[in-house]
């Protein structure tokens, strides 16, 4: 059994979402072969070497599962794309690209956060393209720990503003290129987040039925993607009562 999960948005303010996934680490988690955690695991990551004390106990919860034998792989999110291979060794992680293609029981599967599917939000697409530039990331990882919070601080509020004068359509993926990245990489399943509308989608690649997943966000409740030889069930789930 494969566990996918994402936009978790993991910070110290949201007691309720930590405690529900510390949970699904000792719980489900751990009869799972492999856990993909797809993008905006935490709400925000200025550097690996700021690890708050909030964040280290994060990162210990996940060395603990990959202990038992669960296999983690975690992607970048637009909200902790400086997650870096400092917290992956530490927390028994390994870190895969996006988009990535994997083997789910045979069948090849992309996996991918999201975000660089919305291509009709053309300003955020710009700003995606200045902080993932290998020169950009340098500059942030090597900024002052004061100027990196607040920029951090900075970008989640505009992106918040602007989310919400954005048209719903703009900021969810473009149609015509979900199509377009499934026949490159010769995919007949699709499995993302970011946009927090879980859904299953089916679609036609060609002469080809196909599907694109999309992983839901933690809010007032889970969602988890659970991947065996039956096939793929997008499930949502309570968060346990404090």
């Amino acid at each position: 059994m494969i566990l996918l999960i994402s936009d978790l948005h993991l910070e110290e303010e949201r007691p309720d979402i930590t405690r529900a996934f510390l949970d699904f680490l000792t719980g489900r988690a751990r009869s799972a072969q492999a856990l993909y955690i797809l993008g905006d695991f935490f709400e925000a990551w200025i550097g690996d070497d700021a690890m708050t004390p909030y964040q280290r106990s994060i990162c210990e919860a996940l060395r603990t599962l990959s202990e038992t034998g669960t296999q983690i792989f975690l992607m970048h999110g637009n909200r902790d794309f400086l997650l870096g291979q400092a917290f992956c060794k530490a927390a028994g992680c390994t870190l895969i690209k996006d988009p990535c293609v994997v083997d789910f029981y045979g069948e090849p599967v992309l996996l991918m956060h999201g975000d660089s599917l919305c291509t009709r939000d053309e300003a955020y697409m710009r700003l995606r393209r200045i902080l993932r530039n290998p020169v950009t990331l340098w500059v942030l990882r090597h900024l002052p720990l004061s100027t990196r919070h607040k920029l951090a601080r900075k970008l989640r509020s505009e992106s918040r503003a602007q989310t919400r004068m954005k048209a719903n359509d703009i900021v969810d993926v473009t149609a015509e290129e979900v199509p377009r990245i499934m026949a490159q990489f010769g995919v007949r399943t699709l499995i993302h987040g970011h946009t927090h509308r879980p859904a299953i989608h089916k679609l036609q690649i060609g002469e080809q039925a196909a599907r694109r997943i999309v992983l839901g966000d933690w809010d007032h409740q889970g969602w988890v993607l659970q991947v065996d030889e039956q096939g793929m069930q997008l499930m949502p789930f309570d968060f346990a009562p404090a």
